[in-house]
């Protein structure tokens, strides 16, 4: 299989598309919508679901069941970037961005209204799951479509920190989950937040998503999609282009490496977000305020550093930057991570949350415009979503479970294997980047698919 188009860009590649800033504020503010809503179920299963809606057995019990509906969101979103993926590679990004982020909406305004175990019994989990399944639908298509919108209308120089901005709306969604449940927690007492407070942030996510939507819908299609798929229709008929086909059969290298690449970087963010609330909440007996307020910073950190990583990316490569964060967060989380969360002070929770998140930073940031640059604009957003979301079943969905059954019990939890578990994603992601050539200086304006150009 040939490398895509590398070198010397021309003057049309370096010519920004049209609104290059309204563009990537678009996909930011979108994303952040659809990852705060994405977020809050995991900081609710966390925090409340287990007791509302798994109520049998023990605490631990019941939020690895809250977890399980949790990990099942996950399952769903390799489904999402196939279908997203497969329609915005026939008929455009901007569509897709549109129907993805009305889908998560529904689902999370509807979290909010459900009743619970207590009131209409199994169904209310059912209920619960059906929900976090469209939300996982949702966001498998929100990911892809966002990166590709900011990568393909800024210049190539640029891709790295153009690209970022969409990283960086998880990082603010995942901001403004966290803001909210700190001042539900700072101005409700425990039994407030259990009994209604926890349905607040899930009702004003419909805010949230009127403001993304009003946002998206003023925005011009890629340039970059309108030029290919001029070419698309001319040289092929478009009901026999199917994205998903054309990708495992001119790709697979690029999306086994994209898989791979995910590992570390997932599993690890979800130990620093989101394990991270159980284990302070319920295996080390402190309260829900501190690591709040910990996360918080840790997301205000995180969100100003990646377009700054980003940024690097575009002069030292996505490689160096990549196997800096693998191998960081390996270290971190298996020697200093949960010492620090063990401490029981206020600024080593802080600490250890922050670099934790820098480190993942280092591979998210880079991450869209490494993913972006492996695939042919044809079918660029089912490759870089079918990548994205395949790995995401095997790190972030799975990853609060094994972490909590490597915890094991209240009474002697093994930290030490968590960090034994991280670092095992991280050697299998440094594999990957290793295998993965450097795609710095390639452009976007090429297609092997319809151009034949594949070995």
């Amino acid at each position: 299989m040939s490398a895509p188009t590398t070198g010397a860009t021309s003057p049309q590649t370096e010519k920004p598309g049209p609104g290059i800033v309204k563009v990537v504020f678009a996909s930011l503010i979108g994303t952040a919508v659809e990852w705060y809503d994405f977020f809050l179920y995991g900081s609710a299963a966390a925090l409340v679901f287990g007791v509302l809606f798994f109520p049998e057995g023990d605490e631990v019990t019941g939020t690895l069941l809250a977890f399980g509906t949790y990990a099942l969101g996950f399952v769903a979103r390799p489904l999402g970037g196939v279908v997203f993926g497969h329609f915005g590679d026939r008929v455009g990004r901007k569509k897709m961005l549109v129907t993805s982020l009305l889908m998560m909406g529904i689902a999370t305004f509807a979290i909010g209204l459900l009743p619970t175990y207590a009131t209409i019994g199994i169904a209310a989990p059912i209920l619960l799951l059906v929900c976090r399944l469209v939300q996982g639908f949702a966001v498998g298509g929100e990911w892809g479509g966002a990166v590709l919108m900011a990568a393909e209308h800024g210049k190539d120089s640029q891709r790295g920190f153009w690209s970022s901005w969409p990283q960086a709306g998880v990082a603010l969604g995942n901001l403004l989950a966290t803001g909210v449940l700190f001042v539900l927690a700072a101005f409700q007492s425990d039994a407030a937040f259990e009994a209604w407070g926890w349905r607040i942030p899930f009702l004003l996510s419909a805010v949230l998503v009127l403001i993304g939507l009003w946002v998206r819908l003023s925005i011009e299609e890629s340039p970059v999609f309108k030029e290919a798929h001029a070419e698309i229709v001319e040289k092929k008929q478009e009901a026999n282009h199917i994205p998903i086909l054309e990708v495992f059969k001119n790709y697979p290298r690029e999306v086994f490496s994209a898989m791979g690449m995910r590992l570390a970087e997932n599993t690890s963010y979800y130990i620093f977000t989101i394990i991270v609330i159980t284990f302070v909440t319920t295996y080390d007996g402190q309260e829900r305020g501190p690591i709040l307020q910990a996360l918080l910073i840790g997301s205000v950190v995180h969100f100003v550093w990646i377009p700054i990583v980003g940024a690097v990316s575009d002069v030292v490569g996505r490689k160096p930057l990549y196997l800096a964060g693998a191998v960081g967060v390996a270290v971190w989380t298996l020697f200093f991570f949960f010492p620090l969360v063990e401490s029981g002070t206020q600024g080593n929770l802080i600490i250890a949350v922050v670099v934790g998140l820098m480190l993942h930073g280092l591979m998210y940031a880079p991450q869209a415009a490494f993913f972006s640059e492996l695939f042919g604009t044809s079918v660029r957003y089912t490759g870089a979503s079918v990548g994205y979301q395949l790995a995401s079943i095997l790190a972030g969905a799975i990853a609060p479970i094994v972490a909590l059954k490597l915890l094991g019990s209240v009474e002697e939890s093994n930290t030490f294997a968590v960090g034994l578990y991280i670092t095992v994603t991280s050697v299998l992601t440094i594999i990957a980047v290793l295998a993965a050539k450097e795609t710095r200086n390639t452009s976007l304006r090429h297609d092997r698919v319809v151009r034949g150009a594949h070995d």
